[in-house]
C-alpha cells in the first residue's frame, strides 16, 4: 500500500487540455470577480465587529492586515500552481502532484469543511433581514439556542436560521443551471457590492471619532485571546477566513479560458483590490463605534446608522446582503468542485463526479453541498463557523506553500507560465505565517478540526485508499513515492 503514490504533473497538464466535461467560460474579469465576490463578504459585513469587540479592539485593523499579507504569500504560491496544473481540484490536486495520495486525501477532506463552512458562516449573517424591512419570526432567524431580546424587551430562543437555508437553496439552484450564468450574477453582485463599499468609506468617514481608536490596542482581559497582542494574532487568524477568496478562484481552474494566464491575474488581483478595502473599512467601522458595541450581526449596518447616512444606510445594508449572496456562491462553487475532483478521482463514490449532460456542471456534488451547508447553517453561529474555516484555509496555505517548494525541486524543468517570485523566501514565509496563525486560533476550534481529521481518515483507510484511480491502476516498476500514471 503506497499511501505516498502521486499523479504526474505532466499527465495533469494533458487532461486539462483534452477534459471539457465542465464548461471552459471564464476569462481574467470573470476570475477576479469570483475572487472579489468570495472575497468582499463576512470579512467586512459579519466579522469585522465581532473581532474587533471580542479579540483586536481597534487593532482589529491589524489583524486584516497581518492576515493579508500571509494571504498574499499564500497567493503567489496558489498563482503558480494554478497556472501550472489549471484542474479543478485547487490544493487539493496540488497536494496530490507533490506530496501524494495521503497529502491530497487531507487537504481534500480539509477543503470541504473550509468551503462548506466558509458558506454557512456568511448565510449567518442573512439574519439582520429585518433592518431593510423584510421581517422574519425571531425563532425563525438565528442559530438553535440563540436567545433573542424582542423590542418589547421580552426573550425568545431561536429554533433555526430559515434566512440562510432559503439564500443557500436559491444559490445551489443557479449553480446547477449552469458556470456562465452563476458568473454573470456574480459580476452583477460584485459591482453592486464594490460600490456599496465605496459609499460607506467615502459617505462614512465624516463620522469617525478619533477618541475611539485609543486605546489602538486595547490591554489584555486576563484571557489569552481576548485583546493585547495575542488578541491581535487571534483575531488575524479569525478574520483570515475573509480572504478565502482567492483560493476559490483556483477551484475554477478547469473552467478558465485561459487559465495559464488568467488564473494569477484573478488570484493576486482580487486580493490586493480586497485587502485596501479591509483595512478602510475597518478603521471606519471602529472609529465611528465604540468597538465593544460592534458584537453584533451587522457591524456595518450599525456603523452606518451611526454615521447618519440616512437612506444610505438602507443602501448599505442592501449591498451587504448582495455581498453575502456573492461569497455564498464562489463557497459552493469552490466546494462542489473540491468534492467532484476528489469523486472523479475515486476516494469518494464515483456517481457524486457525474456532471449534468446539458448545464455541464457537477449537479449531484452541487446539490449534496447545498442540502449539508443548510443543515449546519440553521444551527451553527458565526463564531463557530468562522474560526473551523480559518484554521482549513490556513492548513491549504501551508500544504501549498510546501507543495511549490518540493516541485521547484522535483521538477525544476517544468514550463512555468507565472513563477512565484523570490520562491525560496516567499514559500517559507508562506508556510510560517500561517502555522502561527494557525496557532493562535482557539483550543475549541483545534479540537474541532481534529475530530472533522479523524472522521477523514476512517474514510480514507476504509474507502478511499483502496478504490482511488491510482490504487485501481496496474502499479508499474516505479520505486515508491514517484509518479504514478493512471494508464
Amino acid at each position: 500500500m503506497n499511501l505516498l503514490r502521486r499523479k504526474s504533473v505532466t499527465q495533469l497538464q494533458a487532461d486539462a487540455l483534452t477534459d471539457f466535461r465542465l464548461k471552459r467560460a471564464l476569462g481574467a474579469t470573470n476570475l477576479t470577480a469570483l475572487g472579489i465576490g468570495a472575497i468582499i463578504g463576512t470579512g467586512i459585513f459579519v466579522l469585522t465587529g465581532t473581532v474587533a469587540a471580542q479579540n483586536a479592539g481597534p487593532a482589529v485593523v491589524l489583524s486584516f492586515v497581518l492576515a493579508g499579507v500571509a494571504s498574499i504569500f499564500a497567493a503567489l504560491c496558489y498563482s503558480e500552481f494554478a497556472s501550472l496544473v489549471p484542474m479543478a481540484g485547487s490544493a487539493y490536486t496540488y497536494g496530490y502532484a507533490t506530496l501524494g495520495e495521503l497529502f491530497a486525501w487531507i487537504i481534500g477532506w480539509d477543503l470541504i469543511l473550509e468551503y462548506a463552512l466558509g458558506a454557512v458562516t456568511v448565510s449567518i449573517g442573512f439574519s439582520f433581514l429585518h433592518d431593510i424591512g423584510i421581517h422574519i419570526p425571531a425563532q425563525l432567524s438565528a442559530a438553535r439556542g440563540t436567545l433573542i431580546t424582542l423590542v418589547d424587551g421580552t426573550q425568545v430562543t431561536a429554533v433555526f436560521n430559515l434566512p440562510a437555508v432559503i439564500i443557500i437553496a436559491i444559490i445551489t439552484f443557479l449553480l446547477v443551471i449552469g458556470i456562465r450564468e452563476s458568473a454573470t450574477v456574480n459580476n452583477i453582485i460584485v459591482f453592486v457590492k464594490v460600490a456599496v463599499v465605496l459609499l460607506f468609506i467615502f459617505g462614512a468617514a465624516h463620522a469617525v471619532n478619533p477618541a475611539n481608536w485609543h486605546p489602538f490596542i486595547p490591554p489584555s482581559a486576563g484571557v489569552r485571546g481576548q485583546f493585547g497582542w495575542s488578541g491581535v494574532m487571534q483575531g488575524a487568524g479569525i478574520v483570515f477566513f475573509a480572504y478565502i477568496g482567492f483560493d476559490a478562484v483556483s477551484t475554477a481552474a478547469q473552467e478558465a479560458k485561459n487559465p495559464q494566464r488568467d488564473m494569477p491575474i484573478g488570484i493576486i488581483g482580487s486580493l490586493l483590490i480586497c485587502t485596501v478595502l479591509y483595512i478602510a473599512v475597518s478603521a471606519l467601522a471602529t472609529g465611528i463605534v465604540p468597538y465593544l458595541q460592534l458584537d453584533v450581526p451587522d457591524p456595518i449596518a450599525v456603523a452606518a446608522d451611526h454615521a447618519g447616512l440616512g437612506w444610505m444606510s438602507a443602501l448599505i445594508k442592501l449591498g451587504a446582503i448582495a455581498g453575502l449572496s456573492s461569497v455564498i456562491l464562489v463557497m459552493l462553487l469552490g466546494q462542489s468542485r473540491i468534492f467532484w475532483t476528489m469523486a472523479d478521482d475515486g476516494l469518494l463514490p464515483k456517481f457524486v463526479s457525474r456532471v449534468h449532460p446539458k448545464f455541464r456542471t457537477p449537479w449531484i456534488t452541487t446539490i449534496v453541498t447545498g442540502v449539508v451547508v443548510a443543515f449546519f447553517a440553521a444551527l451553527f453561529t458565526v463564531r463557530e463557523a468562522g474560526s473551523l474555516v480559518s484554521i482549513g484555509t490556513l492548513l491549504a496555505f501551508v500544504i501549498v506553500s510546501v507543495g511549490v517548494l518540493v516541485l521547484r525541486i522535483r521538477e525544476p524543468e517544468l514550463p512555468r507560465t507565472f513563477k512565484t517570485p523570490a520562491v525560496w523566501i516567499v514559500a517559507p514565509l508562506g508556510a510560517l505565517s500561517a502555522l502561527y496563525l494557525m496557532i493562535s486560533l482557539p483550543w475549541r476550534t483545534w479540537e474541532r478540526l481534529m475530530v472533522w481529521f479523524v472522521i477523514g481518515m476512517i474514510v480514507y483507510f476504509f474507502y478511499g485508499v483502496h478504490r482511488s484511480k491510482l490504487a485501481q491502476s496496474r502499479v508499474s516498476a516505479n520505486p515508491a513515492g514517484t509518479s504514478e500514471n493512471v494508464p
